[in-house]
């Protein structure tokens, strides 16, 4: 494994001893630990630290482990965190766990309960990481397509008929079956259902990149379900696209 590829976790602690420890548990494992005795110490490293997991004591000197999470939250920072602490109770782990924490561990806890959570906060980390290039992909798939592709694309991933888009867009239907082909294999899409579940995903990131495409009687996306029922139900009437 190279040292770019090897999962670094961050501890965050104001105890130097519990770091230090938590530091040498960690690296016993084979991954990279950095050590910091504050929330403002990890937010002001330059170059940032980018860790695959958060080991973060709840009470700090300064913002608490909550107040981070909070932020990371805001941030749209998704990084797994794991939280111990020597004074938790439930409402705390509770409050932790639905913010989205992996674990919530009390003090003293056993090693094992530590390295555990960590390996699953990594493990969680990675699988966002290929989300995270997938969405990266169908970005950079359809910023590929020309203003007309997007406008066609809209109104599939809107359940329209080749017929109906020829006449909103005043041109042919051997126009659009063509423009709907090159759409399908620019997008890297199997089916029409694959390209309205790609569209779909497109409208849940924050730029909504199809939302102001298409003006005229079919503006609105309906919702996913039924736009894919009805995409579905005109394949297997048809036996191919939407003609």
């Amino acid at each position: 494994m190279n040292d770019s590829d090897q999962p670094t976790v961050a501890v965050i602690d104001d105890d130097e001893s519990v770091r230090e420890s938590l530091g040498a548990l960690l690296e016993t494992i084979s991954l990279k630990v950095a050590l910091f005795k504050s929330v403002e110490a990890f937010l002001g490293t330059n170059p940032p630290v980018l860790p695959s997991c958060i080991v973060l004591d709840v009470r700090l000197p300064g913002a608490s482990g909550f107040e981070l999470q909070k932020q990371l939250i805001a941030a749209h920072v998704d990084t797994p965190i794991v939280f111990i602490t020597g004074h938790g109770d439930i409402p705390m782990s509770v409050r932790a766990m639905k913010a989205g924490a992996i674990e919530f561990l009390s003090k003293p806890f056993r090693e094992q309960e530590l390295l555990d959570a960590v390996r699953q906060g990594i493990e969680r980390d990675r699988a966002l990481a290929v989300q995270r290039r997938a969405r990266a992909q169908i970005h950079e798939r359809f910023a590929s397509l020309t203003d007309r592709e997007k406008e066609i694309m809209t109104l599939l991933a809107r359940g329209r008929v080749s017929k109906q888009i020829a006449g909103q867009l005043g041109v042919s239907e051997v126009t659009v079956r063509v423009h709907r082909s090159q759409i399908l294999q620019k997008m890297g899409a199997s089916s029409l259902a694959d390209l309205v579940r790609i569209a779909d995903q497109l409208k849940t990131d924050d730029e909504n990149p199809l939302d102001p495409v298409a003006e005229g009687p079919y503006d609105g996306l309906p919702p996913t379900s039924r736009t894919a029922k009805h995409v579905t139900r005109k394949q297997k009437g048809r036996g191919n696209l939407a003609k």
